[in-house]
């Protein structure tokens, strides 16, 4: 029987029993909800509102409590355990919010506390849609013990960005019957226009944490369209002017480093100090559109990358931590292609300058670890007709290494030169905002250097894209298109067609070819879907995207790789009602396939996949996969198309009901392959524990073994013909990462992240490629004799290295250096953050860093031993303080 007419019984079967379970259990569930509608009205001359928690003010009588809360989960369009009731009043500067959060038995209401944006315990919401464009809102959420959470909604609901930090008060009390919230959220804080009356999209939503129930003012159906365009209605906004926001907020930073001293070396003598102070600023340019400035900017209190290696060569992609960059990021978002294809990565403004200080008489040198940012503006923000615009404009320095030669005579060298960029990005709503169209541009100049003509000189980019919705939002059919255009020397463009995103030098590749007189590289890409993305139990979609071999997008975007057309099917089913052993449940099949532009059919994949919430709020994952057919364009660095054997894995991951005040994760990752050419075997263990409401824990724990008979190693040639050397790799890891939350009060948290990082690797077996695409491994390379091959201790001179006598004539052929390693880091971070007055903040934070080459010979223990903790660790201790002046 084969593997996919197994897929397919299973899923008949599955979807057999829980669609019978779901008939037996549920009623039907109504896929639409009318709009409610909410009056509120001015207190102006009704007195004064004092934010304590506690409901009493003479000025509150001016409305009527609004209740009749709706559940959403998990038994969605059924009336919640407890109800919620909520008022709203304004004044010319304020908008005041009330929630009445009833509960039977006032000793169950857990005040667990967080950090900002935590969301722990019982909470309640508030969203406000002020601009009334059924897409982007604002979101204030407050705990029972009065920690805050806010962010800025957009695209419908899909994102919703937590580094928004408005400045708004709020309070919380326990009474007899419940909780109650009061806040006041300034209307500086928030965007609309300067219509006589408003109306604006309001939603309210309450976690139950007891029972793990969700409660909504306004209903809405199970897998809704999307989040704002569901919204109700908040009427009665009568004179409220827009008022324009002005904030600046400077800081002073001194920071410590020690480390262990190098004899000898100048710039490693054991400490180094700094004192810097910068500037961030946030303007209202009009009552839509925000300017946020920031000059020389620091991030010293941001938690470190996390360790990872990668052996297929291609970059590691890390997610933006910097507050600047992540605050609405969502508008300068252009995912085109499918995982982190972007036309914006912003971790390329101030990053690691590329050029290397070493020439042949260098013999210490200092070089920092990121570029300078000089300054950087970005005006934002959405006006009432329907036009999102976003502008950002950043300068980085010019930055030295400071080298000292051999004769001891001490110099700069330009390791990155001044470089301006910029991005662009436009969207139009219209068709009753079903729709919108748009565009985005981006551009990289640099201020070249003799020395750095490897880089690009200019590089552009853009695109245009579209979505439009249909049926109530119910089905829709969206699209882009990228282009790139990058120029500089014939040294940075052939650097660029050689670089492994590109591989123009692919041996067995007739559609692209090195040429080294080239100045400029143009390219193009896309992506095509359309699909059913809300209203009954059944989602779907298809589509496409391609990138071509000349697109070249990562001196601000982020490509992994070029020369690629993607298929792609997706088909899921959801259950939403409870039944008797699940809350909720969904079960999906997906299929992918690719193909280069020389038409190549490299991959094909099936999938199968699901998600099980039972009814104690356990839950369940997992899925299994096939790939009968896998070539890669990159796996040789330049060689011919490689075919591996075929693939199958599988994957469950299970977790306990996170409620509890002790809760875990397990899972477990199998993949394995034909003639066992590689293989996978991942274990994961995530602890949570939560002892008092101010104090949690995590402890995530990662190892991974993944055996390779083939890895690619190095190439050299024999006799004039290349050879391509692999080696059968046994590699390693492991990670461990603690996290540590204490809060003093909402406004005072002690926060810890640790995480050592090991990766072991070491290779035997050496072979080469005999014929890259044969379907039998032993056929596709052929491995070296024990009088072919023969290994060379390290001595003073040179490292380890193997020597091949492939003709086994008595003399050596070639030779390539021993490819074991054993990579060793340990990150901690130790902040104490301190809000001593709303939206100004003080930070006390030491952080450590090892980083260190192991023996691969060793196991992990003897490497935790002699690599971190017999190793003096690298410390910082800093402090940063700012204080906001609102204006």
């Amino acid at each position: 029987m084969t593997y996919k007419l197994i897929i397919s019984l299973v899923t008949s079967g599955l979807f057999t029993i829980l669609g019978t379970s779901q008939k037996k259990f549920s009623d039907s569930i109504p896929e639409k909800y009318e709009k409610r509608a909410y009056t509120t009205a001015s207190f102006e001359g009704r007195g004064e509102i004092t934010i304590d928690g506690i409901i009493d003010e003479e000025a509150w009588n001016v409305v009527e409590w609004t209740s009749d809360f709706t559940e959403f989960e998990p038994d969605v369009g059924t009336p919640p355990t407890e109800q919620t009731k909520m008022k709203i009043i304004y004044d010319e500067n304020n908008l005041y919010v009330a929630f009445f959060c009833f509960e039977a038995d006032p000793s169950t209401i857990v005040k667990r506390m967080g950090r900002r944006d935590s969301f722990a315990g019982d909470w309640v919401e508030l969203n406000i849609d002020s601009y009334g464009d059924d897409r982007t809102g604002f979101s204030f959420t407050t705990s029972a013990s009065g920690v805050k959470g806010d962010e800025f909604i957009s695209e419908n609901g899909n994102n919703w960005d937590s580094s928004w930090n408005p400045i708004w008060y709020v309070q919380t009390h326990v009474n007899d019957k419940g909780w109650t919230a009061e806040l006041r959220i300034p209307l500086s804080q928030l965007r609309f226009g300067n219509n006589e009356e408003q109306i604006w999209g309001l939603q309210a939503h309450r976690r139950y944490f007891k029972k793990e129930e969700r409660s909504l003012w306004q209903a809405v159906p199970a897998n809704p369209p999307g989040w704002v365009s569901e919204f109700g209605e908040l009427r009665g906004l009568i004179g409220l002017k827009p008022q324009k926001q002005l904030e600046i907020q400077p800081y002073v930073l001194t920071q410590l480093d020690t480390y262990e001293k190098v004899p000898g070396n100048p710039y490693l003598d054991g400490s180094d100090t700094k004192l810097v102070g910068g500037l961030d600023a946030k303007i209202g340019v009009t009552n839509d559109l925000t300017m946020d400035l920031t000059i020389n900017p620091d991030f010293g209190q941001v938690d470190a990358d996390p360790g990872a290696i990668a052996l297929d060569g291609f970059e590691i992609f890390f997610e933006e931590r910097r507050p600047f960059f992540v605050e609405n990021k969502n508008i300068f978002d252009y995912n085109f292609g499918g995982n982190q294809d972007n036309l914006f990565f912003s971790r390329r403004i101030g990053r690691t300058p590329q050029g290397s200080p070493y020439q042949s008489d260098t013999k210490y040198a200092d070089t920092p670890n990121n570029t300078t940012i000089l300054g950087a503006a970005k005006l934002s923000g959405k006006t009432k007709d329907g036009w999102t615009l976003g502008v950002l404009e950043s300068v980085t320095s010019n930055e030295y290494a400071d080298v000292i030669d051999e004769n001891g005579d001490g110099a700069e060298v330009l390791v990155e030169p001044l470089t301006n960029y910029f991005v662009g990005r436009v969207q139009k709503d219209f068709n009753d905002r079903n729709s919108y169209v748009g565009g985005m541009f981006t551009a990289t100049t640099r201020n070249m250097a003799d020395n750095l003509q490897f880089l690009h000189s200019h590089a552009y980019s853009g695109g245009l894209d579209f979505k439009h919705n249909w049926q109530d939002r119910k089905y829709y059919v969206e699209g882009s298109s990228v282009f790139s255009h990058v120029r500089g020397s014939a040294e940075a463009i052939t650097n660029t067609q050689y670089s492994l995103t590109h591989l123009f030098q692919r041996v067995d590749a007739d559609h692209v070819e090195i040429d080294p007189t080239r100045t400029s590289l143009t390219g193009s890409g896309g992506r095509f879907e359309i699909g059913k993305g809300s209203g009954g139990n059944w989602r779907y979609n298809f589509g496409a995207n391609w990138r071509s071999p000349e697109l070249e997008l990562n001196d601000l975007g982020f490509l992994r790789q070029a020369d690629e057309i993607r298929q792609y099917a997706n088909l899921r089913r959801f259950w939403n009602k409870p039944t008797s052993w699940f809350r909720q449940t969904n079960l999906g099949l997906n299929q992918s396939s690719s193909y280069d532009f020389q038409g190549n059919y490299n991959r094909v994949q099936y999938e199968l996949s699901g998600y099980l919430n039972w009814k104690n709020n356990w839950w369940t994952e997992g899925g299994a996969a096939h790939k009968p057919r896998i070539f890669s364009n990159t796996v040789l660095r330049g060689g011919p198309r490689w075919r591996w054997g075929d693939e199958n894995y599988y994957y469950i991951f299970s977790g306990t009901d996170a409620r509890k005040k002790f809760n875990m994760h397990a899972g477990y990752v199998k993949s394995w392959s034909q003639q066992n050419n590689f293989g996978l075997d991942r274990y994961v263990l995530r602890f949570f524990y939560q002892p008092t409401n101010s104090l949690n824990l995590s402890l995530i724990t990662e190892y991974e073994k993944s055996p390779n008979k083939t890895q690619y190693v190095t190439e050299t040639s024999f006799n004039g013909t290349p050879r391509y050397i692999l080696g059968e790799i046994d590699n390693e890891s492991l990670t461990t990462t603690l996290r540590l939350n204490y809060n003093i009060n909402p406004n005072l948290t002690i926060q810890y992240y640790g995480q050592p990082f090991i990766f072991n690797a070491k290779y035997s077996n050496f072979n080469y490629v005999n014929n890259a695409v044969a379907e039998d491994l032993n056929e596709r390379v052929s491995w070296y004799g024990e009088n072919q091959i023969s290994f060379n201790e390290a001595t003073d001179q040179s490292g380890a290295f193997y020597s091949v006598d492939e003709d086994r004539d008595g003399t050596a052929d070639y030779s390539f250096s021993d490819p074991d390693f054993s990579f060793v880091q340990f990150r901690s971070n130790l902040v104490v953050r301190w809000e001593y007055i709303p939206g100004s903040e003080i930070f006390f934070v030491w952080s450590q860093g090892i980083t260190g080459i192991g023996d691969p010979n060793n196991d992990f223990d003897t490497i935790i031993d002699n690599q971190l903790l017999s190793k003096r660790p690298q410390n910082t201790f800093l402090i940063k303080a700012t204080y906001r002046f609102v204006l």
